[in-house]
């Protein structure tokens, strides 16, 4: 049977451009850090990655610092230990949303009664009056505030208000870190109109490598303390040889990716509206989470009354269709969402989700309705007899 690859927030399947441009890395034998030539080779490859990712998020190319993954760059950038030039800079507190990728939940470097979590709303917005308060209590004598908001929420593809955020955050004098893995590719990014001070980014999320991730500042004035020491490489922020093919991989995905945006992600939205009205027809009880609010064009994050998480998944996977109970970081454990804990849902009742990509097909959406139909037609609902 035909698998249909319904997982894209996850991870995206390797994209030819980056599977191409890692062959190529594959058989440069320089180390970048080198001055002869096979190194001055390697270090021109790194140079025209970092134009490419940078290129999608609008960023200087300096700017862009790479990383083992979004995790690693989320470690790095979430620390009380900042410096301003050659100045140290103290940050008092971290506050996070509700909804923020475990990677950002956790807090980074700062202990645990250094973070505050922030409610969002029961769209899954991000709850401007609450934050705007937690900045006004903030105790300014421990240090400058800083916050991280996601772009995009990687359960429901909810757009948060960054913009909003960025203000309420500086005029405080603080710092705003934007988690954009699910952002990028899929809307327009410019990390000046953001008015983010850093944006974490992943490689596989658009179709680039595995292990491969970024942490994009907006300038160098303030940077935080390095996460791993060594031999100075990323000028410092970063030590240890690059991971050359890895990286390589991930600027030829971001190039990709920031190409026809608009043609692209119009096309997946409508595929994805095929598949909510079919969704819709088949059980009229389902429920779309965040589908009266911005969200990106490729994610459907829906609970289908009656049946849990984990039987769903389950049941789609034997159907040929792979998708996700939520966010796919926790080893392949099926748990509550606390993103739906977070807009007030039960999240017991679970939720499933379905997220598109580029090479997603109008066939991929029939396949997917027709299991999706099987599926509601087994589930047992409440006070139905056995």
């Amino acid at each position: 049977m035909a698998r249909t690859y319904l997982d894209w927030n996850a991870t995206a399947p390797l994209s030819d451009a980056a599977r191409c441009a890692m062959l190529d890395a594959y058989l440069l034998p320089g180390n970048a850090s080198s001055v002869h030539a096979e190194g001055r080779a390697a270090r021109a490859g790194l140079d025209r990655a970092r134009r490419q990712v940078a290129a999608l998020v609008g960023a200087d190319p300096q700017h862009v610092t790479f990383t083992s993954g979004a995790t690693e760059a989320a470690n790095l950038v979430l620390t009380p230990d900042y410096r301003m030039g050659r100045s140290l800079l103290a940050i008092g507190h971290l506050y996070v949303s509700a909804i923020e990728h475990p990677a950002v939940r956790e807090g980074g470097r700062f202990a645990v009664h250094q973070v505050s979590e922030i409610a969002v709303t029961s769209k899954g917005v991000v709850d401007l009056s609450a934050l705007e308060k937690a900045l006004a209590e903030h105790d300014a004598a421990k240090g400058l505030p800083m916050v991280a908001v996601m772009l995009v929420n990687n359960e429901t593809g909810v757009i948060q208000p960054v913009a909003d955020v960025a203000k309420l955050v500086h005029a405080r004098g603080g710092l705003l870190v934007v988690d954009a893995v699910q952002a990028a590719g899929r809307i327009a990014l410019d990390i000046q109109a953001l008015d983010a001070d850093f944006l974490i980014l992943s490689s596989h999320k658009i179709g680039g490598p595995k292990g491969v991730g970024a942490l994009v500042a907006r300038g160098e004035v303030m940077m935080p303390k390095p996460l791993i020491r060594g031999g100075g490489q990323e000028k410092g922020h970063r030590s240890g040889t690059e991971n050359f093919p890895g990286i390589l991989g991930f600027g030829a995905a971001a190039e990709r990716m920031a190409a026809d945006l608009d043609s692209r992600n119009a096309g997946i939205a409508e595929l994805r509206a095929i598949l909510e009205a079919g969704m819709a027809a088949a059980a009229p009880d389902v429920i779309i989470h965040g589908a009266d609010v911005a969200r990106v064009a490729n994610t459907t994050f829906f609970t289908l009354p009656g049946l849990k998480s984990e039987t769903g998944q389950i049941a789609f996977d034997l159907e040929g269709v792979a998708l996700s109970a939520g966010s796919a970081c926790s080893s392949g454990k099926v748990g509550q969402s606390h993103v739906l804990a977070a807009m007030g849902c039960d999240p017991g009742l679970g939720a499933l989700r379905i997220s598109l990509g580029p090479d997603t097909t109008r066939e991929d959406m029939t396949k997917a309705l027709v299991a999706f139909e099987r599926i509601a037609g087994r589930r047992r609902l409440p006070g139905q007899a056995a």
